[in-house]
């Protein structure tokens, strides 16, 4: 699976990026001109030669011009060049029909308000190119900002992975010799550390993925096994009362691998919020519209000030008990539902703990 970019897809959709689409805009663009140069000569002539319909030609040669400059938007010298002379070169007519009596003096008020029409559009057409920019401008920060903090997640993530590995190894080695019972207990500490850097490591390489677009396998997966999976693997782990209620849900087009990722990710802070004795919760319910995975713990719960800043990178509630997580994993959790078109919430449970919530939509 690879990222793929927005130039990548406005290539495969056919879209004219770069130095190609200028020039297929000036070359439109131009004939645009002509053909417009063209009209208004031809309305400027009938002026000319109807003698009491003058107004009529003189109307359509401003609409055609005002019209027109509202998607060209030409530069603000020519335009003004444009609109005097087209203004000059028509009140003439107009003013020496007046002389001659051919038309009321009153059709001279013509003269200031269609210029005046033309110059409301050259405004109004500024202010919106002017702010297209400023928007296109922002979007080009806010992408290259995003570009970077990928790379530097991506890049973080291998950098640290060698060091890790290299520490993990000595440290095992270390482990499996007669050793003090000073020493043994640093290595554990030790190895934890690792193990919290390492998880720490994966979650910031999955984030990454996720941000720059990754695409999903989606493929028809029996959510309910999958639950029922991951609760066995869980289950292992005999100092929580773990309890698996999923039913049926059908099959459900989803990336299974990130949504393992995922739940893993809510169990794993359930258990860093419960101790023994604790009851961790498994469960899935089947709706019309879309599928509800649930994880509840009757842990110490959510403070309702926390709730707002769960899903924050790097952002910590402190357990009672248990090693401190990576700040990571729930971040990453929602990263994989709205990579589904779904969401993640966090509430209180019913358990009296903290619930989680991952809706997967049904989408065929």
């Amino acid at each position: 699976m690879s990222a793929i970019s927005y130039k990548q897809r406005d290539a495969a959709a056919g879209v004219l990026t770069g130095p190609t689409a200028r020039r297929a805009w000036l070359s439109s663009g131009l004939t645009t001109d002509c053909l417009l140069a063209a009209f208004m000569l031809a309305m400027l002539v009938l002026m000319t030669r109807m003698p009491g319909e003058e107004t009529i030609p003189y109307h359509f040669l401003f609409l055609s011009l005002t019209i027109v400059y509202g998607f060209r938007v030409w530069p603000l010298w020519p335009t003004l060049l444009v609109a005097l002379a087209v203004t000059g070169a028509t009140g003439w007519v107009l003013g020496d029909r007046v002389v001659d009596g051919v038309i009321d003096g009153a059709e001279l008020a013509e003269v200031p308000l269609m210029p005046a029409l033309f110059v409301a559009m050259v405004w109004h057409a500024r202010r919106r190119i002017a702010a297209l920019r400023q928007v296109e401008h922002m979007a080009d920060q806010r992408r290259a900002s995003l570009d970077r903090e990928r790379g530097f997640l991506r890049d973080t993530s291998h950098a640290i992975r060698t060091p890790i590995t290299i520490a993990r190894g000595h440290l095992e080695l270390a482990g499996t010799v007669p050793s003090t019972d000073v020493a043994r207990p640093h290595v554990e500490v030790a190895l934890r550390q690792l193990d919290r850097m390492s998880a720490l490591s994966n979650r910031l390489l999955a984030l990454a993925r996720l941000d720059a677009g990754e695409e999903l396998d989606l493929r028809p997966t029996d959510v309910t096994a999958l639950v029922g999976e991951i609760g066995q693997n869980w289950t292992a782990n005999p100092d929580r009362i773990w309890l698996v209620e999923c039913r049926p849900t059908g099959r459900l087009r989803v990336d299974p691998d990130w949504l393992e990722l995922a739940l893993d990710a809510l169990v794993e802070n359930a258990v860093h919020f419960t101790e023994s004795g604790d009851t961790i919760r498994l469960g899935c319910t089947s709706l019309p519209e879309y599928v509800a995975i649930t994880v509840d713990d009757s842990g110490p719960g959510i403070k309702p000030d926390d709730l707002p800043f769960v899903f924050d990178r790097f952002w910590h509630r402190r357990p009672e008990h248990g090693p401190m997580g990576s700040g990571l994993g729930l971040p990453m959790a929602r990263a994989v539902a709205d990579a589904h078109g779904g969401t993640l919430l966090a509430m209180a449970s019913p358990d009296g703990g903290a619930r989680f919530v991952l809706s997967i939509p049904r989408t065929g």
